[in-house]
């Protein structure tokens, strides 16, 4: 008889779940359990992870995002367990974990449900462990702050139950969605998850309704568990705040009186556009107030130039067409410029905010040169706008970055200092996989897991504090094959003073997951990939499209002929521009699940021989053009086969 139905639902977080999976099939040896994930149409190769590296689990393919609710209900009509956890793929549970609450369950016959001790990936203890009922009272003791001004309050503090100690096992009201360890009667008695809730809210209802059944819900920390805090849904979004508080809202009018419900629509509402208007001056002032700052002060800089130009040399004012369209539009051609090289990339290099203005300046004068000579009033102003423009730029930025450096980082961050702590096989593979990242360490220690010290080693496990302040380490990566999750979370918990991160090298695989702060989801090193779906990577194709479309244009009295059908060729360049299509896309033959981009003029296919194309090669070539994306490999795409631009 099977005693335990272990579900994830899983959406393109698939190193999440990788090292998740692991974590679970450690903690079910001696268990009858099966584990169960529903995948909500990922595009990231969890399907393949799951077959390939855990066969054991039942894996359930959704061809669209169903909503955590729903994907958790499928996998519940088939469970087979007496007992049932609902769990995020970005977690790792400790090896007693799920033997530690089947024991309370069963010792605790009035337990419906049971949440466990939560940390964040820096060994903090997450207050969502346990929570109270968010009643309307509760609901505006959080909004309003009181819950985090008094948190012992027995009166502010019953959001998160902050009065009651974290280290005890105590009887709560609400559990966290990211762990819930329910009694299959208890479900069948009281329903499933509702689906009213497409994500968040869903927890809260079902802990309620547990209540309601006549059950009980414990806070249970004799065991741990890690929560990367949502890796799946940006919590700093107005995505997230939107749903979150929409899911509170189906809440109370569920549950509330009508009396009650108005209060709490009223103060959801207030919360709402609160967040939102918190949210939207956050974004104006990370993302916006540079942009803005750089055009104001160059077209200020331009003006002054032209005054003074005008005043002292040529002794006659510019004309009014001058002063309100070409000083502005000289301004924004540099921002474009900045813009397309990446100067406004966090954290802000000075690199590419330089080589912005120096193309932006060379695409003005050009423009300059083509103009009738009526519309050329002065190359003098143009460049000493450009060197305003650069002294501004580089001087706001340099201010910025000294006074707000968290908001308004500057240049390349430090080279942070590793230790890898495991086995020497282990840690000397993970040590390769890190010089493999993005994460260009500036040095790698080694330290045994064990007692006995290996060659090259910086000491063991015991000594993990001497070494950092010795080594001066900035994070630490733990090995899972020869760590357990319980010795990792121990050593999180007591290295906590020292301000340093934290990262977990799954075994056999080719990530190292951590998160740096609470207030960040999991981050991740991945073995050398370059995701389409970057934002940078999607610019620059962008940028490509666009600007081999004007080559095109300029050149097409010269190449046009060396193209098969030239009409053609130019309905194609009009799609390109107003965005519609892009020159390169993927092969639309192959079934494979993909990220979504602009459909090609040409496929990634073209360049081989359609006979010799195989579903398999189709699937193969879009796979690695959208994880190992460059603009390179759309030139040589085009160069390869100019000739087939007018298809």
């Amino acid at each position: 008889m099977t005693e335990l139905s272990v579900i994830i639902v899983n959406y393109n977080v698939k190193y999440f779940l990788e090292q998740c999976l692991y974590s679970v099939r450690s903690a079910c040896k001696g268990i009858a359990a099966e584990v169960l994930v529903v995948d909500n149409n990922s595009v990231d190769g969890s399907d393949i992870l799951v077959k390939q590296k855990f066969p054991e689990v039942h894996y359930i393919a959704n061809t669209v995002n169903a909503g955590f609710s729903k994907a958790n209900n499928q996998a519940l009509k088939i469970a087979k367990g007496r007992y049932v956890l609902l769990l995020n793929p970005d977690t790792v549970i400790q090896e007693d974990t799920l033997k530690k609450c089947l024991e309370f369950m069963e010792e605790h016959l009035d337990c419906g449900g049971l949440g466990v001790k939560m940390v964040d990936g820096k060994g903090n203890f997450l207050p969502e462990s346990k929570r109270g009922l968010p009643t309307p009272e509760v609901a505006f003791y959080k909004i309003s702050g009181l819950a985090k001004l008094f948190p012992h309050s027995r009166r502010f503090g019953k959001y998160h139950l902050s009065y009651l100690n974290a280290n005890e096992i105590h009887e709560v009201e609400i559990l966290s969605g990211a762990f819930m360890f329910m009694r299959k009667a208890a479900l069948d008695k009281v329903g499933v998850l509702d689906e009213d809730f497409f994500m968040y809210g869903e927890d809260i209802d079902l802990s309620y309704r547990l209540i309601k059944g006549g059950y009980k819900n414990y806070y249970f920390p004799q065991t741990r568990i890690i929560h990367y805090k949502g890796e799946s849904t940006k919590k700093g979004s107005m995505n997230y705040v939107f749903m979150f508080y929409n899911a509170m809202l189906i809440f109370a009018k569920k549950h509330f009186s009508k009396r009650n419900l108005k209060v709490f629509s009223l103060l959801i509402n207030a919360a709402v556009y609160f967040r939102a208007f918190l949210a939207l001056l956050k974004r104006v002032i990370e993302y916006l107030f540079i942009p803005v700052t750089d055009f104001a002060l160059t077209f200020l800089g331009l003006l002054l130039i032209t005054i003074y130009w005008s005043n002292t040399y040529i002794e006659s004012s510019y004309p009014k067409t001058f002063i309100i369209y070409f000083l502005p539009a000289y301004a924004f051609i540099w921002l474009i410029s900045i813009f397309l090289s990446g100067g406004y990339d966090k954290p802000y290099r000075f690199s590419k905010l330089n080589r912005g203005i120096l193309i932006g300046t060379i695409m003005i004068l050009s423009g300059y040169s083509l103009l009738n000579e009526g519309l050329r009033f002065s190359r003098f102003i143009i460049l000493s706008g450009a060197v305003f423009c650069f002294i501004s730029t580089n001087s706001i930025r340099w201010v910025l970055g000294l006074l707000f450096p968290k908001t308004f980082p500057l240049g390349t961050p430090k080279n942070k200092r590793y230790l890898i702590t495991g086995s020497r096989e282990e840690t000397e593979r993970v040590k390769q996989l890190l010089y493999h990242t993005n994460a260009t360490p500036g040095f790698v220690g080694l330290v045994s897991s064990s007692s006995e010290n290996f060659e090259n080693g910086l000491g063991h496990i015991h000594q993990l504090k001497e070494i950092i302040l010795i080594y001066q380490i900035n994070e630490i990566i733990f090995c899972s094959k020869d760590l357990s999750a319980k010795h990792i979370i121990d050593r999180m918990s007591d290295l906590q003073d020292l301000n340093i991160d934290f990262k977990i090298a799954p075994q056999a695989g080719d990530s190292i997951i951590g998160s740096n702060s609470i207030n960040t989801s999991g981050e991740l090193y991945t073995i050398a990939v370059n995701p389409i779906t970057r934002f940078e990577n999607r610019r620059n194709k962008r940028l490509l499209d666009f600007s081999f479309s004007i080559l095109i244009i300029l050149t097409s009295p010269y190449l046009i002929f060396r193209v098969k059908r030239p009409a053609i060729l130019f309905k194609n360049i009009f799609k390109v521009l107003i965005g519609k299509k892009s020159w390169i896309g993927f092969d639309q033959r192959s079934f494979n699940k993909l990220p979504h981009i602009k459909s090609g003029i040409l496929k990634v296919t073209d360049t081989i021989a359609q006979d010799k194309l195989s579903q398999e090669t189709i699937a193969n070539l879009n796979l690695l053009y959208a994880h190992e994306y460059s603009v390179k490999t759309d030139l040589n795409i085009i160069a390869k086969c100019y000739s087939k631009l007018g298809g």
